[in-house]
């Protein structure tokens, strides 16, 4: 009896997948982000941005911005940080995942830390001065996104399903646009674009 052939994701989409699960603990809601520290394909720590242990949250007294950031929360590139540092973990070679391109301050850190290579999901407001400091510490960055279609057990399974169910109605008689507005739905369901 043969079984189904499993597809393994990839480290990068595994190491992402967790840097977005650990995201949805950020207490701020300006922008939630997660960071996960990874040495030798082992996650080390993982962090994201919130409020200092026993203060105030932001999704309870709302976000206390100062020249256009929220200064209330920790970012997560420094929670996962200052994890290693209270537990004695070194991160020397390590790499960064995080769900977001890194802020200037966070940039600094994660430089100051040894950390070799940040991993990051998506832009966001990136500094040119972080591009520069992270290029001059020799800090490799790369952008590779979360595949979240990876993530789903059924999702060619669903995908099939859809296809064939759209070129039914095709052949039911859908008037043209409806068929093309239903086409782009499923398409942005399924890109998640």
């Amino acid at each position: 009896m043969e079984g189904k052939k499993v597809e393994r994701i990839s480290w990068h989409q595994y190491f992402m997948a967790q840097s977005h699960l650990l995201s949805l603990r950020s207490t701020c809601t300006r922008l939630m982000v997660g960071a996960t520290i990874v040495r030798d394909k082992r996650i080390i720590a993982g962090g994201y941005n919130g409020s200092i242990s026993g203060g105030d949250h932001c999704i309870d007294k709302g976000c206390y911005v100062v020249e256009g950031h929220c200064v209330r929360t920790v970012h997560a590139e420094v929670n996962a940080l200052l994890q290693c540092a209270k537990f004695g973990v070194p991160t020397q070679g390590s790499e960064i995942y995080v769900t977001h391109f890194p802020c200037l301050n966070c940039c600094k850190a994660i430089i100051q830390a040894g950390i070799s290579k940040v991993v990051y999901a998506e832009d966001y407001k990136n500094d040119p001065f972080a591009l520069e400091l992270f290029h001059e510490a020799g800090v490799e960055t790369e952008k590779v996104e979360l595949e979240e279609m990876l993530l789903d057990q059924n999702s060619g399974e669903k995908l099939r399903f859809t296809a064939g169910l759209l070129h039914r109605l095709e052949e039911l008689g859908l008037n043209e646009k409806d068929l093309a507005n239903l086409k782009d739905e499923a398409n942005r369901l399924f890109t998640n674009s």
